[in-house]
């Protein structure tokens, strides 16, 4: 057969798995297994997250955060996309955790699981923007008058975001071709960035990469509060991999638009994290090798990156560096978005939303995108970037509030569904693992190292000074019970199980044999 006949059999085989949930095939699906991938590769960028918050290695416990408490931070990481690799071989939709949490759950916990996802989605992309705009200011602000205050950070991501939702809005080939280029982009500044620091350093002490000093406080630019416990500074620079290395739930969310999703998902989830590891390892050893003095830098707190570019870097080779970094960052928010409107269009096709659910599952006839998803997923990522202008008033960074609330609200959508599967893996619930399968045995460790992980993840998330992600996480909880008990608990019915797949199942055939085939 040709490559063309071996498509058709890929697009016909999920099609199959697609129809068996109950679902129409709306969504347009030409992205590739290297599509799939480096639309997570993108979102997990090391040059947005690893450069902008680069400054949690230093200013905790110095050249060790990178190169021992990145590795440690990327296996936390690594330990969660293992277990949900296993999840999304089986269950390949573009609700992701949504459908697994409520078909290896209940209706509850996939209502929580969505809204927790939403809400993750949105931060992280308010996050990815955030960073984008300081690095900005960082790099070329000086030369467009922008200094950094709280208004022109609200109005930088404000226009970044309608930037990248417009280019969600024409289709998913356009969207993939972006991130396809955004893969070679990162891997190749990245490479540059490496060689850089490496040629262009003062002096190489590879010792700085497993000693530990103490940067609190004044000694690290108030990154961090005073303290002298080496324990809990290390656990504090796991931020710096944690936060960056996430992102990878993006490939499950493109499920219906990828071919062979059942087999593409799984692999480019742990691929992304694998290689966005090891590459990301590479480059802040790089970096911390070619700051000229450690201490003085570390002292710089957030500015530490410029201030080690500044110092060692050709000023043109600075520039295109800088240039192709900013790039990458606002791909990787581009990416962010067709994330979070496929999460919001899953959630809202099965009546998620309290209002507007149809107008949101709606998928445009000419571009094959849920536009109406687009365009709510980043309005409400504007609208929350504006509100936490407020909550970081009184000192605190406003990045790193976003950054840590991004942690917590995301991987608690991920630990749900990942707990309920393995609780329910080789039961009536989930009684035949996908065609990429760790086996019984591996994919249980995996989940209860998971749920170690996510211990960990709350608890550094909520330390000073982001002590208010604590109360932030405690409202929505609150708020989510209201919610649920007072509304949702009676009017939401989740996706379709037993005779509501039948009955769908018919409604797809009708449709289908009434316009002909369509080829899509």
């Amino acid at each position: 057969m040709s490559a063309q006949d071996y498509t058709e059999v890929d697009k016909k085989e999920d099609l199959k798995v697609l129809h068996g949930m109950g679902y129409a095939q709306e969504l347009s699906r030409s992205m590739s297994r290297f599509s799939n991938f480096a639309i997570s590769f993108s979102i997990i960028c090391i040059l947005s997250g690893g450069i902008n918050s680069f400054a949690q290695a230093t200013s905790s416990i110095g050249g060790a955060g990178a190169g021992i408490g990145w590795i440690v931070g990327c296996c936390v990481s690594g330990f969660f996309a293992l277990a949900m690799a296993q999840i999304a071989s089986a269950f390949p939709t573009a609700g992701g955790l949504y459908h697994w949490a409520s078909i290896l759950g209940n209706r509850f916990t996939g209502w929580l699981t969505a809204w927790l996802n939403l809400l993750g989605l949105i931060t992280v992309l308010g996050a990815i923007n955030i960073g984008t705009a300081f690095f900005f200011v960082g790099t070329f602000g000086g030369a467009f008058g922008i200094t950094g205050t709280p208004g022109e950070i609200v109005g930088f991501v404000a226009f970044i975001t309608v930037l990248q939702a417009l280019l969600n809005h024409f289709g998913i080939k356009l969207t993939a071709m972006l991130t396809d280029a955004s893969g070679f982009l990162i891997l190749g500044a990245t490479a540059v960035l490496i060689v850089a620091c490496l040629v262009f350093a003062p002096a190489i002490d590879i010792t700085r990469l497993w000693t530990f000093t103490n940067y609190s406080g004044e000694a690290g630019g108030n990154v961090f509060p005073q303290t002298d416990s080496m324990m809990y500074l290390f656990l504090l620079c796991l931020l710096l991999p944690v936060y960056t290395i996430t992102g990878y739930d993006a490939s499950a969310h493109t499920s219906e638009e990828t071919l062979k999703a059942a087999h593409s998902v799984p692999r480019a989830i742990v691929s992304s994290v694998l290689w966005s590891s090891l590459i990301g390892w590479v480059m802040l050893c790089a970096i911390v090798l070619a700051i000229p003095d450690l201490a003085v830098g570390a002292k710089q707190g957030w500015g530490v990156f410029f201030a080690t570019m500044d110092a060692i870097l050709p000023g043109w080779l600075k520039q295109l560096l800088y240039l192709a970094i900013l790039i990458a960052q606002f791909l990787c928010g581009l990416a962010t978005v067709t994330s979070a409107s496929r999460m919001l269009f899953a959630f809202s096709r099965d009546g998620g939303m309290p209002v507007g659910s149809a107008a949101l599952a709606k998928v445009s006839p000419t571009w094959r995108t849920p536009v109406n998803a687009i365009w709510t997923a980043a309005i409400l990522e504007i609208i929350y970037v504006f509100l936490a202008q407020f909550i970081s008033i009184g000192g605190t960074n406003i990045y790193t509030i976003v950054v840590n609330s991004t942690l917590v609200f995301l991987f608690l959508s991920f630990i749900i569904p990942i707990v309920l599967g393995m609780m329910a893996f080789g039961t009536a619930k989930w009684p035949n693992p996908g065609p990429w399968n760790l086996g019984a045995g591996l994919f249980k460790l995996f989940c209860i190292l998971s749920v170690i992980g996510m211990v960990i993840i709350f608890y550094i998330a909520i330390q000073p000074p982001n002590d208010k992600v604590f109360y932030i996480t405690l409202g929505f909880i609150v708020l989510t019970a209201v919610l649920w008990f007072g509304f949702e608990n009676r009017r939401f019915r989740g996706p379709p199980i037993g005779d509501q797949i039948a009955k769908r199942q018919a409604a797809i055939r009708a449709a289908e044999q009434a316009v002909g085939e369509t080829g899509h």
